[in-house]
């Protein structure tokens, strides 16, 4: 990563390019299996399960971040995962279906060669790609998230899952029938491993791109002008009620006057937040990632819900923790998440990582994630107020 502002884009990988996604050509990417960086002390099951549900987390992306000036950071990525279950996301703050870990490792390493990988495909490109089903060292994946799999199929004992959700979920998918073929034929082999399941989200490489300064040139709104503020951040708003349940609709009707003129002066300096948010990602709309491990801070969606430095704990070594990256709302177009009824959502997540960037390459350190969201003033305030506010 580069001085200043780094900007992430997901892009699409074909099989034939699936190679670049695997651990030995140190990878960003969104969704699919994670890219493990070193092979000891991986996250456990029971760190990888959601704070609210307690179901499996899954692997939402990583970023690999090395660090110029640490020799034993050479190679370091933070692996991000997310709950599947919509209802964990309604309430913002820290962790809650979120977590964040940290991998490093020095240049001269017992898993990776000192040179960089070569930029061409492997000779079998096709085998490369594949899922592994184990960690050189020896520990099983599971065969669903590709996290560590401590629990063994019980027929075949050749394979291994993270618990009983991802068995029975591998079972229903067909690994009984072909699990019990296997041991009639006394073979020994075992099915091959899906690239995809309905638990993996879809599987992006990011592309990392330093942001240029032409949003500074082309903003045509002062950020001081709250009139200003409020009428051209409008549109988008618009496009983000759909993402507030009715529920918040009803409450409003029941609030009192004095309520709803508190709301209406809140909203003011709440729309000037966003708008300077919005302008900011207008010249590269499509960021997935916005990372500054040292200069400037998140650009924040809404003036509710900002942490302040009191609401970010310190690093179990002592350290306090610094803001790394921040993960955009646009990543939500490309998960496949939207339905009928609740879906996943975010304004903004971000990331803050130990300063002193402890540990080494035989643990993954758990960082702090905090989720922001869009706020719903727009939604709750007659427009008889908007207007009011906005003179």
């Amino acid at each position: 990563m580069a001085a200043g502002v780094e900007l992430g884009f997901a892009a699409a990988v074909g099989p034939a390019e699936a190679w670049r996604l695997r651990s030995a050509y140190f990878p960003s990417k969104v969704g699919g299996r994670p890219a493990w960086l070193g092979e000891a002390g991986l996250p456990g099951p029971t760190a990888l399960r959601c704070g609210r549900c307690q179901q499996p987390c899954a692997f939402l992306l990583q970023l690999y971040a090395p660090l110029r000036d640490r020799p034993d950071a050479f190679h370091r990525t933070l692996f991000v995962f997310a709950c599947r279950g919509a209802a964990c996301y309604r309430l913002p703050g820290p962790r809650g279906p979120l977590c964040v870990f940290r991998n490093q490792l020095p240049r001269r390493n017992s898993i990776y060669p000192e040179e960089p990988p070569p930029e061409e495909p492997p000779p079998d490109p096709a085998a490369a790609a594949g899922p592994p089903r184990r960690l050189r060292g020896g520990a099983a994946l599971c065969r669903i998230c590709g996290c560590l799999g401590p629990h063994a199929c019980g027929r075949c004992r050749r394979v291994g899952y993270c618990g009983p959700e991802h068995q029975a979920l591998d079972w229903r998918r067909g690994h009984r029938r072909s699990c019990e073929q296997h041991a009639a034929s006394g073979d020994g082999s075992v099915d091959a491993i899906p690239e995809h399941n309905e638990f993996l989200f879809p599987e992006y490489e990011i592309l990392i791109e330093p942001e240029e300064p032409e949003f500074l040139a082309d903003s045509t709104v002062n950020p001081n002008d709250e009139q200003g503020a409020v009428e051209t951040s409008k549109d988008l708003k618009e496009q983000e009620e759909f993402r507030v349940t009715s529920s918040a609709g009803e409450a409003c009707q029941s609030l009192d006057e004095e309520t709803l003129e508190a709301m209406a002066r809140h909203e003011t300096e709440d729309d000037k937040i966003f708008q300077m948010f919005k302008e900011r990602i207008a010249v590269e709309p499509e960021q997935i990632i916005r990372y500054c491990r040292e200069g400037e801070g998140p650009i924040w969606v809404s003036g509710e819900n900002i942490p302040e430095e009191k609401d970010i704990p310190n690093c179990l070594c002592g350290a306090r923790r610094i803001f790394e990256f921040q993960i955009m709302p646009q990543l939500l177009n490309h998960l496949q998440v939207d339905s009928l009824g609740e879906s996943i959502d975010w304004g903004t997540l971000v990331v803050y990582t130990c300063a002193d960037n402890c540990g080494d390459g035989n643990e993954y350190m758990e960082e702090f994630i905090w989720k922001q969201d869009f706020s719903a003033s727009s939604v709750c305030l007659p427009s008889s107020y908007k207007a009011e506010s906005s003179k």
